[in-house]
């Protein structure tokens, strides 16, 4: 009988990385301690009432592929149907063979939906489609019951420092049997830049805190009420989405002055919208160390750039690249700063250009200070990185340029509740790697050296080194 595609054994290819990944890593549980899953869904435990709601919505990973498949927009983020998306979808999968989408696809419905004997396409869509969408009706299948088959025993949701945060409240009550934890993301504090929204998301932190801003020192008092609160509600990292670290030179009167204008709303120059991302950056940075909070930074993402589709779609719809920015000089720079004054936080980087993963792996190594094992960590493989080839030169640059014995494992940075078996792609990947090396004797055979090495990177150095 021919074996199914996705196999117990998938993407292990030796004897010993089979034994490493089904003894030792494929029962761990799932600390996800970065994602973009709704909080309101897992609040509610919502059910999803269809494949494509739960699967096709907002992943723009899909869309893109969709696109270059020759979809046409109807079908993608149109008024086409759920089913007439999905049939679309179903077409274009058998395009993406090579591309990691091939591999999730089927993953993601061997694991939750327990389909594993049929390739998805435009035979087996409707077959597919019928038996998804009668298992999404159950319990099981909520937000809520996903999470458990997924055996998550945490997961950090992405927000905003004006959120309420009243659901992560919410679940705390119902005593739910994983934890939600809010994570501070205060990018658009510095997005002084796009006045068309910051005004909005100004006014929203005054009410927020029932606070009149009138300086800079005020508007920095408001939002240490916020990570104050947030870390009251749980809180213990912040993550930043930026291009590359912000370093310019700057006074305390410069940042007044350039608050002044942003206030008056006046128009700004590069140089001091630059200034002041630079010092809140840095501020946010101190707020982080005062509470022992990790900081995690994502750098290199040119967000956008199709302007037409911007101006029809929104934000976050398939239309952001690999930015090429200067990263190296202006991160040890930060980083020294900080190290100056005894203010460096535990810290996480990710680059989306594979062109800076070495320059990011030795730069933190310069500031691992032997107060916390993996202070710095250079982050797991991130966005189009975030694939088999991507995984494995992240595993090979932090092995041969840092520890990856301390690495602190896989995320799913994902804004799908069915997206998890990304964490079992990364441990059959990772069995692979170190099994093959201990085959070709690059690596002892030793399973009290090997053992320890799996079970901390899939789980046990995230739950030490967060403090939830």
């Amino acid at each position: 009988m021919e074996q199914n595609f996705i196999h117990e054994d998938f993407l292990l290819e030796s004897k010993t990385a089979k034994h490493l990944f089904h003894t030792y890593a494929k029962e761990l549980p799932i600390i996800d301690y970065h994602c973009h899953l709704p909080i309101q869904e897992i609040a509610s435990k919502k059910k999803f009432e269809n494949l494509t709601q739960i699967w096709l919505y907002g992943d723009h990973y899909k869309w893109r592929a969709m696109r270059a498949n020759g979809i046409n927009e109807k079908y993608i983020t149109g008024d086409a149907t759920d089913l007439e998306k999905f049939v679309a979808w179903a077409e274009t999968v058998p395009n993406t063979l090579r591309n990691p989408l091939y591999h999730w696809t089927h993953m993601e419905l061997k694991k939750p939906f327990g389909i594993a004997d049929r390739l998805l396409d435009k035979t087996t869509a409707l077959g597919i489609w019928e038996e998804c969408n009668a298992k999404l009706a159950t319990d099981e299948f909520s937000t809520y019951g996903l999470i458990k088959q997924f055996n998550v025993e945490t997961v950090c949701t992405t927000d905003d420092p004006v959120d309420s945060l009243e659901f992560h409240k919410q679940i705390k009550q119902a005593g739910f049997e994983f934890k939600v934890i809010p994570a501070f993301r205060p990018d658009k504090a510095m997005a002084i830049d796009m006045p068309e929204t910051y005004y909005d998301w100004f006014a929203k932190l005054q009410a927020v805190t029932e606070f009149e801003i009138k300086s800079f020192k005020d508007y920095l008092e408001a939002l240490k009420k916020r990570h104050d609160y947030f870390h009251l509600n749980g809180c213990r990292l912040s993550d930043h989405g930026i291009e590359a670290p912000y370093v310019e030179e700057y006074t305390e009167q410069d940042i007044e002055n350039i608050f002044a204008k942003v206030l008056l709303k006046k128009e700004l120059s590069l140089s001091e919208v630059l200034k002041f991302k630079s010092a809140m950056l840095y501020e946010f940075a101190v707020m982080d160390h005062s509470k022992s909070w990790v900081q995690q930074f994502h750098f290199g993402a040119l967000r956008n750039v199709n302007s037409k589709m911007y101006n029809t779609l929104g934000p976050d719809t398939g239309y952001d690249t690999m930015g090429d920015f200067e990263i190296a000089m202006p991160l040890v720079k930060f980083l020294d700063k900080l190290e100056k004054q005894n203010k460096l936080t535990k810290t996480i980087v990710y680059n989306l250009n594979p062109r800076d993963s070495e320059a990011l792996t030795t730069a933190i190594g310069c500031f691992q200070d032997g107060s916390i094992a993996g202070k710095m960590q250079y982050g797991s493989a991130w966005w189009f990185l975030d694939q088999k080839i991507g995984m494995e030169k992240q595993i090979d640059t932090l092995s041969v340029l840092g520890l990856l014995s301390k690495f602190v494992g896989m995320l799913t940075d994902s804004r799908s509740f069915i997206s998890y078996p990304r964490h079992e792609y990364f441990r059959r990947i990772l069995c692979n790697v170190i099994g093959r090396e201990v085959e070709n004797g690059l690596i002892p055979n030793s399973e009290e050296l090997v053992a320890p090495l799996i079970k901390n990177i899939c789980y046990y150095n995230a739950k030490n080194y967060f403090d939830f």
